[in-house]
């Protein structure tokens, strides 16, 4: 991998932005649009960028091959179902709970790889850092400004979600070999087919009059949060390595964080700000306890 430079910088942090306004996004989506579609149409409008990237570069798709219940699983694990309870919880919490709720990802990946990977296992490092990220997310949910027992359940679901990315993967490992868009387009198509049926006999989004605002951001959502998004990360992946890439991290729950300030006018309480900045210590740590590992 070469040495990362301004432009590789700049990416990251076009990527970071572009993850971080899914969340203010998404709290518009609801407005209008029920969990179930909006996880439906991230999906359906995500696959399109994907698929054109993968005509365009003759690489085989495989998602009725036979690995398909592979691609199926991780389907439904890494995307039906974080869309679906991330959607559904935003319905209830600020946007920005949810960008700080999604950021434990690193923390809860390096949970299950201790127990599912031979070389990433736990050291002191890596141990202080996931205490004192989880110890933040703990204190988020004393805020009782935000977090009180009409939407309790909603941040848990949220947090659930964001436990399925870390599944989906480990999961993915399985399959590791494969190019990343071919892997991408098999999990996104397996997904569009999953929800096809639930969008339909739950939410029937044929009779929902949508407002602009929330049109817009469900398209979004699919076309730049999902399909471009997972395009810029795999060129960060080829040129800088996943370390590298792995820093986006860092800046998800903050920009998230700032994003629905100036969109959505969230509030921001001091224990908001204390528990970011607990994550973004715990994920500094669990980081840097990598690289070392490296």
């Amino acid at each position: 991998m070469r040495q990362p430079n301004l432009i590789d910088y700049s990416l990251l942090v076009f990527l970071a932005l572009i993850w971080s306004s899914a969340f203010f996004n998404i709290k518009i989506a609801t407005y209008s649009f029920g969990p179930v579609t909006i996880a439906f149409l991230r999906v359906f409008f995500g696959a399109i960028p994907v698929l054109l990237l993968c005509y365009y570069k003759g690489i085989k798709i495989e998602a009725f091959s036979k690995d398909w219940h592979w691609f199926a699983m991780i389907g439904f694990i890494n995307l039906v179902a974080p869309f679906f309870l991330i959607a559904y919880g935003v319905q209830s919490v600020q946007s920005n709970l949810a960008a700080i709720l999604m950021s434990t990802t690193p923390l809860s990946s390096t949970v299950l790889g201790h127990f599912y990977t031979k070389n990433e296992k736990f050291n002191f490092i890596k141990t202080f850092g996931i205490l004192i990220g989880f110890s933040g997310i703990i204190y988020l949910f004393s805020d009782n400004l935000l977090i009180d027992e009409n939407n309790f359940f909603s941040a848990l679901l949220i947090l659930l979600g964001s436990t399925c990315y870390v599944i989906g993967g480990v999961l993915t490992l399985k399959i590791s070999k494969k190019k990343n868009e071919n892997v991408t387009s098999s999990i996104l198509i397996w997904a569009v087919i999953i929800l096809i049926p639930l969008v339909s006999f739950i939410e029937q989004p044929w009779n929902v009059v949508p407002r602009l605002d929330s049109t817009i951001s469900v398209i979004y959502l699919g076309l730049v949060s999902t399909g471009i998004a997972w395009l810029l990360r795999f060129k960060i992946l080829v040129n800088n390595g996943l370390i590298f890439q792995s820093q986006v991290s860092y800046l998800i729950p903050i920009f998230g964080t700032i994003l629905s300030y100036i969109f959505l006018k969230e509030l921001i309480t001091i224990k908001v700000l204390i528990s970011l900045a607990a994550v973004s210590v715990g994920i500094y740590f669990v980081r840097k306890a990598d690289k070392k590992i490296k």
